[in-house]
């Protein structure tokens, strides 16, 4: 089982950054496609952005693309998601997810790990 711990959270006016982190143990991180997602209460679990095992490939969700960042170093064992522009429609609970299989993916059910989550909230 891998460990993943999310951090960089917290309350930001719109227009602003920040920088997400989500550090894994446990596990070969190198050998895990990584995901973020987001909750908003009362909504589903809303794909954010995901990245295959060596950084080569990236994916969006379009309310995110142009505006968020995905990236991972693997020697730290840790996943990042740069947010810029932020707006109030970004505030939610961002977990990061991690999958075995061969590919990245957007769907929420197909990534066997998870991290507790940490708060953006986006002020505007």
């Amino acid at each position: 089982q891998v460990y993943l711990v999310e951090s960089g959270g917290g309350l930001v006016q719109a227009g602003a950054s920040l920088r997400l982190s989500c550090e894994a143990s446990g596990g070969a991180f190198s050998t895990l496609n990584m995901a973020w997602f987001r909750r908003n209460p009362g909504n589903e679990r809303e794909f954010v952005a995901a990245i295959t095992r060596n950084g080569g490939n990236s994916y969006y969700g379009d309310s995110v693309r142009g505006r968020f960042t995905i990236s991972r170093d693997n020697p730290k064992n840790t996943l990042y998601l740069q947010m810029n522009s932020l707006k109030p429609e970004d505030t939610a609970v961002y977990y990061c997810a991690a999958r075995r299989s061969a590919n990245a993916a957007v769907t929420p059910d197909l990534y066997t790990d998870w991290g507790q989550g940490t708060q953006v909230t986006v002020s505007s």
